[in-house]
């Protein structure tokens, strides 16, 4: 690994982002420590700053002069951000996650009546019925695997997966390697070759569907996305459709992933907290919120950038930096948090809200989808297996691949506990 590149006197030397996503708790008390913004190497030695305490990363994603657009990123516009660049997609895919103003308004009005509190609540019965069923399939991995199951590749993957591609009418046969493909998307481990090929083939399987859907639409997200226009007549242009789905479906499923992976090793790892919802003492809401606090589906995420020189806590970003969103160092910030913030207490009262979801125009559209998905998984899960349990210790489990996501790759369980 290269040294870190030398600092003027007085400025803060940047840190170099792993690629390989250790966890990021140890390395983010440390950096939180030292100050709420920190400068970062990312990958390729670019220069960007990391957005670590809660109030600053509060106030940061909802100032007027902080952007999403591309063209407010310097180093790409210098030409210095390569093709095969892990990531790239963060930076340049068109849709509501690079638009600003008025256009990110007119995107996020197409998608968001599919997202509403009615609309997820008459997801739940089918959420419910879903869950139960790859129970089932959990239990014969589990008889086949002297015991053991892996719960994330049986349960948590396939729950949130199936309701965002089925919302979508996106075939079965699809399901998996969209998977297979968004996962390497948000890694930051990936070679360039990879990455470049990795985009085409994502890029080749979503035009294949929205060509599909045009032809012969049905009643689906997708075909409805294809024939929807705005109050103003104006309907998504094809990049920003092929954009729109594949946030939907990265977002819609890797971020409830991890979640429900987290909240299941929580309770694994604190069974008196367990034993608080199996009482009656704390709801399932109670533990994703507290897991989205705790441990946040995602690290840091990609990127906001100042128009124009802008302090934040005593810290400048020169305009046209990339920045980060320390999700998961916020939601320990011992300033906002207290100074427990370290410990998983479904009993904390939260006089501030976790922003595990994001703030300000570009809050998280399908927080009230992730969140009845995470508690009906839970729920669902631990009401038929209340023993449940962790098959190796948690200081075993392999991290996830990246710095963007917070999880681990596999949770082996035993159901029967």
């Amino acid at each position: 690994m290269n040294a870190p590149k030398s600092t003027a006197p007085g400025r803060r030397a940047p840190h170099r982002l792993d690629p390989t996503g250790p966890c990021p708790h140890a390395v983010n008390a440390r950096l939180l420590a030292e100050g709420a913004v920190t400068p970062v190497l990312l990958p390729g030695d670019i220069d960007g700053m990391a957005v670590l305490g809660h109030d600053a990363l509060r106030d940061f994603l909802s100032h007027p002069d902080v952007a999403k657009g591309p063209q407010h990123f310097t180093a790409l516009s210098e030409g210095r951000i390569p093709d095969g660049w892990p990531l790239r997609t963060f930076a340049t895919l068109p849709g509501m996650m690079t638009a600003d103003g008025a256009d990110h308004r007119r995107l996020r009005a197409l998608v968001s009546s599919a997202f509403t509190a009615r609309r997820v609540e008459e997801l739940r019965p089918r959420v419910a019925t879903v869950a139960a069923g790859l129970l089932d399939g959990l239990a014969e991995a589990a008889e086949r695997g002297d015991g053991v199951a892996d719960l994330r590749r049986h349960y948590a993957l396939p729950l949130p997966l199936g309701v965002i591609c089925e919302l979508l009418g996106v075939d079965r046969a699809h399901q998996d390697r969209l998977h297979e493909l968004s996962a390497l998307v948000v890694a930051t481990d990936i070679g360039p070759d990879r990455a470049v090929a990795v985009n085409r083939e994502l890029l080749e399987l979503l035009t294949a569907i929205t060509a599909a859907k045009t032809a012969a639409p049905r009643d689906d997200l997708t075909s409805a996305l294809i024939a929807a226009r705005d109050e103003d007549g104006d309907r998504l242009g094809p990049h920003e459709l092929i954009g729109t789905l594949l946030l939907l479906i990265v977002a819609g499923h890797e971020t409830t992933l991890n979640l429900v992976t987290n909240a299941v090793r929580a309770l694994c790892s604190h069974r008196d907290q367990l034993a608080l919802v199996l009482d009656g003492r704390a709801s399932w809401s109670d533990v994703v919120e507290e897991t989205l606090r705790w441990d946040s589906p995602v690290s840091y995420f990609p990127f906001r950038y100042p128009t124009r020189d802008l302090t934040v806590d005593g810290t400048l970003i020169p305009r046209g930096t990339p920045v980060l969103a320390g999700y998961a160092a916020a939601g320990r910030d011992t300033k906002a948090h207290g100074p427990d913030a370290d410990r998983f207490d479904l009993t904390r009262t939260a006089t501030v809200k976790h922003l595990s979801l994001g703030h300000g125009p570009h809050y998280c559209l399908g927080a009230p989808l992730a969140r009845m998905e995470a508690a009906v998984a839970l729920e669902t899960l631990f009401t038929r297996f209340p023993g449940l349990d962790l098959a190796v210790p948690e200081s075993e489990l392999p991290r996830h691949s990246g710095f963007v996501g917070n999880s681990v790759r596999t949770l082996p369980v035993r159901p029967g506990g």
